[in-house]
């Protein structure tokens, strides 16, 4: 299981002031409203900066860290990934699942047959759908309750049932 989510990155430097613009990779930007602290992640190297100010501009979070008071104290980090460790982030409420968990699991159909491993995860609208790999080829299924029937991240398995016109 994955103990780091990435919840942005950086896309650059804001004003003069030492301010970036995240681009917000996480369903809740809002988030980080109660964020405290990130991981930022560039170059093989993980920088933990607290958080100053938050606001938001379009689809950006504007974020203002202590120490990086001038442009040139954030540049460093422009295309960082912002990261947050599994105990600050989102709470997940009953039968919900962080992505990261569930890469590379082992798929399987409730008839017993080995699909593959789950390698992708396509957000829609509607609904994710999960891209299982195996021999090459892949399988599309919509994370439904009707097709994911048990998830099972600790031991790293998930049941599915084929429903007509999955194959």
């Amino acid at each position: 299981m994955e103990n780091m989510f990435r919840i942005g990155v950086i896309t650059s430097t804001h004003g003069l002031l030492g301010e970036v613009k995240v681009f917000p990779t996480t369903e809740d930007p809002g988030r980080f409203l109660d964020l405290e602290e990130v991981i930022v992640k560039k170059d093989r190297r993980e920088t933990v900066l607290k958080i100053r100010k938050v606001r938001f501009f379009k689809q950006f979070v504007m974020l203002s860290f202590e120490g990086l008071d001038r442009i040139e104290d954030a540049e460093p980090y422009v295309k960082g990934e912002l990261y947050v460790t599994r105990e600050n982030a989102i709470p997940l409420e009953e039968g919900e699942y962080y992505i990261a968990d569930l890469y590379g699991m082992k798929v399987i159909s409730d008839e017993g047959e080995d699909l593959g491993i789950l390698d992708d995860v396509m957000e829609t609208g509607a609904n994710d759908v999960y891209i299982v790999k195996k021999n090459g080829e892949e399988l599309l299924l919509p994370a439904i309750p009707e097709c994911i029937r048990k998830v099972d991240p600790e031991n790293g398995t998930m049941i599915v049932h084929l429903m007509k016109g999955l194959r």
